[in-house]
């Protein structure tokens, strides 16, 4: 649809009255320059966690029920998006909000993280000729049987870069608490600057190594060769970061950058088992269960001893440290000597395409962490990654002296 803008806000956009106002003025003044608009919204605040919490607390001692679960915090985008439609008429703006049921978001049958088959965009096209501005709750959507879905945590960004895909948009605007994507954290680099603008593939890297994008939502924008823009919800003088194939014009591409970002996830777990048989198909043992239970594993590292048996270390989140230790131990049909559990881990990661087939760079991130008294305790790579477990207490120390090691604050 010729025209359309797309436009998500998050829950911290949206935490209060105060700020709905805000963004329900900021809607109104940018209505005046592009009149077909379309809006993602995310619940208030932390209202998904604490609709979760309750859930657990009256479970009791049971996982609550997957379906009721996705109907339970499936309310909180509801809210947030008949609360900005009628905060908009307030404002004498015509605004309709809309469910994903309504507005023809079909999914599969995954409760807690399903995904989008297609959008039917017939009732949204209807009230954007109606001249509503079509406020959308984010993160839910249909099934073939009529169950209530949610997409997965933070995928209101995919129910935004989906809605662009199926409406043609002429640009996804994704609304944060920050400006856009940094060059590393702010919070734990002071050096950290905005980047003008990122492709795909980095950002694919990046968002699955925990920067503020949603990893699905990237791919399907990538299929989709959306175009995606990364703003403040609080400082609009900020121009963010454009996310495409190819730099806006008068953008510099940064061609002798060989490193884009320096990226940060300090809640990691690492399990290590020792004593192992070394023989085919224990590795697949080991792995299988704990993806059955949903447990998504990063870092591998295997060793062979000289008589014999094998230790292998990997890593999971922080949260899933626990849980999967457990099912090592509990569901496994592989025998180990001792299956360890430790905490306090850190993993920090330099991204880029100016990596690929080119030497040198993974030994300049070893020395400059070296230089910075860093101990490397686990290593990954992809074309255009590289990837250290540290501990947590090295992590600020680590992503600055990458940072500054590849130059990538402002003024280098």
């Amino acid at each position: 649809m010729t025209g359309v803008v797309v436009q998500k806000f998050g829950g911290s956009s949206l935490a209060n009255e105060s700020l709905i106002r805000n963004v329900a003025r900021f809607i109104r003044d940018r209505r005046q320059r592009d009149n077909a608009l379309v809006v993602a919204v995310s619940a208030m605040g932390d209202t998904t966690d604490e609709l979760l919490a309750l859930a657990q607390r009256l479970a009791g001692e049971t996982q609550p029920h997957a379906r009721e679960s996705d109907a339970l915090i499936s309310t909180g985008e509801l809210v947030s998006a008949s609360l900005m439609a009628i905060t908009l008429r307030g404002l004498g703006v015509p605004a309709i909000s809309l469910s994903g049921r309504q507005a023809g978001i079909r999914t599969d049958t995954t409760h807690g993280a399903a995904r989008i088959a297609q959008i039917q965009t017939d009732r949204i096209v209807e009230e954007i000729g109606n001249g509503n501005v079509v406020i959308v709750a984010g993160f839910q959507g249909l099934t073939p049987t009529d169950d209530t879905t949610t997409l997965g945590r933070g995928a209101s960004d995919l129910t935004a870069v989906a809605l662009a895909a199926a409406l043609s948009a002429s640009v996804c605007e994704v609304y944060t608490d920050v400006d856009g994507i940094f060059t590393a954290d702010p919070n734990l680099v002071p050096s950290a600057r905005v980047l003008a603008h990122i492709g795909y593939e980095e950002m694919l890297e990046m968002a699955s190594l925990g920067a503020k994008m949603n990893p699905r939502s990237i791919e399907v924008a990538a299929a989709n060769d959306v175009t995606l823009r990364i703003l403040s919800s609080f400082n609009h003088d900020s121009e963010g970061t454009t996310i495409s194939s190819s730099p806006p014009e008068g953008v510099d591409m940064e061609i002798n950058r060989p490193v884009t970002a320096v990226t940060t996830d300090r809640n990691i777990g690492r399990i290590v088992l020792r004593g192992m048989s070394d023989r085919p198909g224990v590795a697949a043992a080991v792995m299988k269960p704990l993806a059955e239970a949903g447990i998504s594993v990063d870092v591998i590292v295997q060793n062979v001893s000289r008589e014999g048996s094998a230790s292998m270390s990997f890593t999971v989140s922080a949260a899933n440290l626990t849980h999967a230790a457990d099912v090592v131990r509990e569901r496994s049909d592989v025998q180990y000597d001792d299956v360890i559990a430790e905490g306090g881990f850190a993993k920090v990661s330099i991204v880029g395409t100016g990596m690929v087939n080119a030497p040198g760079y993974a030994a300049q991130m070893f020395k400059a962490l070296a230089d910075a008294n860093v101990n490397i305790e686990m290593i990954t790579t992809s074309e255009i990654r590289i990837t250290c477990i540290v501990k947590q207490t090295d992590l600020s120390a680590a992503a600055n002296a990458l940072h500054e090691s590849f130059g990538l604050a402002a003024n280098q």
